[in-house]
């Protein structure tokens, strides 16, 4: 037995006013061929040894039953569909129409029903599937409010952009893996995409920076990796680079560039995809230090107006890329050598 609280208050069993605990106790029930063990809240009398509950008690006793319950044969709580629904701020009625479900099910479900397995797995899909519902939603459009068709929607959009943003971060991630815990490879610093990005970002918001295409954004990055090893000791980013043909080139590059906050225009060109890189509105860098700053302007004030092949034949002469062979990673030992100060 817990106690909750004691108060004062009249006692129905002793019929006297006194001091009443209001307690969780261990209750066993059957319900729909489990056995469930779940917690009970009552008021206790000490002097009649006796346990009671107000009507609101046994309201949430039996909810409590319910979702032990359904925790038990793996079924979505009362909290958690009333999370899904909150999630894209949803009314009730508003999901049944969305599910084609009957008016009161969400209601139900949130209160003494428990729900069965099929639409335990729809509520399911709705929650890790934003794209899923933005899909149901557009069928629905015309059995829903204009103004809550539009709130639903830019909801939707927000969580399917956020889970892009998880699922981009995770594939990066994943292809660090087998560097995690080396940190001479990745310049005594672990990986920040934060930094990353502020660093993208900041190139591309310098007036001082210009033609700043893929290939060039590559080398300033390993550039500001290399210098801030060289300076400091360790390298700002934590990314891991590789000796391409075209110079050093950070591990998972290609996802790199779609982080959030960078503003890179994609075009095609008769050899292929070019990325450029645009200013952003978003001028502030909350993940650089100054002194990370510095290294950025250094390296800002050597390459900022430098081509493509300008900067990739800069980097052919580094000694940290003479000394590597074709593709392996480059080691941060050799940026005592860098050309930069």
């Amino acid at each position: 037995m817990k106690i909750l609280s004691i108060e004062k208050r009249f006692c129905p069993f002793c019929m006297e006013e006194h001091d009443v605990k209001r307690v969780v106790i261990e209750e066993e029930n059957d319900f729909k061929g489990e056995h469930i063990v779940y917690p009970a809240e009552y008021f206790y009398c000490e002097n009649d040894d006796e346990y009671y509950a107000e009507d609101e008690m046994i309201s949430r006793n039996s909810l409590s039953l319910r979702n032990v319950y359904r925790k038990k044969v793996g079924l979505l709580s009362t909290n958690q569909i009333m999370s899904i629904r909150s999630k894209y701020g949803i009314s009730q009625s508003d999901l049944c129409i969305i599910l084609g479900w009957g008016e009161k099910t969400i209601t139900r479900y949130e209160g003494f029903q428990v729900q069965d397995a099929a639409h335990d797995s729809i509520l399911r899909k709705i929650d890790n599937d934003p794209e899923w519902f933005l899909s149901l939603l557009e069928k629905a459009r015309e059995k829903l409010q204009p103004a809550s068709y539009n709130k639903y929607r830019e909801t939707g959009m927000q969580l399917v952009e956020k889970c892009q943003s998880t699922y981009l971060r995770n594939a990066i991630f994943s292809k660090y893996a087998p560097f995690f815990g080396k940190i001479e490879l990745s310049g005594n610093t672990p990986l920040s995409l934060e930094k990353v990005s502020d660093i993208i970002r900041y190139f591309s918001n310098s007036a001082l920076v210009k033609y700043l295409y893929k290939v060039k954004l590559m080398k300033m990055l390993w550039y500001a990796d290399a210098l801030s090893y060289k300076r400091h000791g360790h390298a700002i980013t934590g990314l891991v680079y590789c000796a391409l043909p075209m110079g050093a080139v950070p591990v998972a590059h290609r996802l790199l560039i779609s982080l959030d906050g960078i503003n890179c225009e994609e075009s095609e060109k008769d050899d292929g995809t070019i990325y450029c890189f645009r200013p952003t509105e978003n001028k502030e860098y909350l993940n650089l230090s100054e002194q990370d700053i510095d290294v950025l302007d250094t390296v800002i004030e050597k390459f900022g107006f430098s081509t493509k092949n300008e900067i990739v034949d800069a980097m052919h002469k580094e000694t940290a890329y003479t000394e590597t062979a074709p593709r392996d990673i480059i080691q941060f030992k050799y940026t005592m050598e860098l050309s930069l100060l």
